[in-house]
């Protein structure tokens, strides 16, 4: 048996062996366990975000207190002196209302993606709102794509195999919306794409992973592979 094939036998027979068989789950967890982080470190690292986001939109309320303050005592006197530069003051204040609030709802996506992590919101909700952004943002329309995978070329077997495209001026972006995604996911991700560009004769334009907790690894794969990673729909280039 060549390592090819070896390597197909264990993709295709290991999740129902895992299911089937607890000591051999048993057996990979303890082969596999310096690959991540124990539940103890897990937790410790999302009190610490957390701790650090409040800290950073507590930071940010202070500043904008400081700023509406500052700029009610320049429009108290400008309004003295010149009524006509009213309007460019009110247009300035409301670019700086809206850096902050973009820069709180960032953080309100970070927590919503810790809450995803430990089950405190659905995964569907937190890809909703990444999309609703997009589409707000650039005017598209973000499309849920579920197809049926009955040749096992994602798994390893027959699934159900979901992922989001955008199809805009002939152009076809293939994106993966997740409050996370590790080394494994982004594998993952390319091979859905693959699988989607296959089953309808179409190679996509770009290949998009939007999460606020991608693992450094997982970067590095994305790299290789040729895909964007963004860490916010806010932070997408232009479609």
């Amino acid at each position: 048996m060549t390592t090819q094939s070896l390597k197909e036998t264990i993709r295709r027979e290991l999740p129902e062996i895992i299911r089937t068989d607890p000591d051999f789950l048993r057996y990979i967890l303890d082969l596999t366990r310096r690959e991540y982080a124990g539940r103890a470190a897990t937790e410790d690292r999302f009190y610490e975000l957390l701790a650090e986001l409040r800290r950073d939109r507590e930071e940010g309320a202070r500043k904008w207190d400081e700023y509406k303050e500052e700029q009610n005592r320049k429009w108290d006197e400008q309004n003295r002196k010149w009524d006509a530069h009213q309007a460019e003051q009110r247009e300035e204040f409301k670019r700086v209302h809206e850096e902050i609030m973009a820069q709180a709802q960032r953080h309100d996506r970070s927590i919503g993606a810790l809450g995803s992590r430990w089950g405190l919101q659905s995964e569907k909700a937190f890809r909703d709102a990444l999309a609703g952004i997009l589409e707000k943002n650039f005017g598209v329309q973000v499309l849920n794509v579920n197809e049926y995978d009955d040749q096992g070329t994602v798994f390893g077997r027959p699934d159900q195999i979901e992922l989001d495209v955008i199809i805009q001026n002939g152009l076809l972006l293939i994106c993966e919306l997740k409050s996370s995604i590790d080394k494994a996911g982004m594998y993952i991700f390319e091979r859905k794409a693959r699988f989607y560009e296959q089953r309808h004769q179409r190679t996509a334009n770009r290949l998009i992973v939007i999460s606020p907790m991608i693992d450094a690894r997982a970067r590095q794969v994305a790299e290789r592979l040729g895909i964007e990673t963004y860490g916010d729909s806010l932070e997408v280039e232009a479609l």
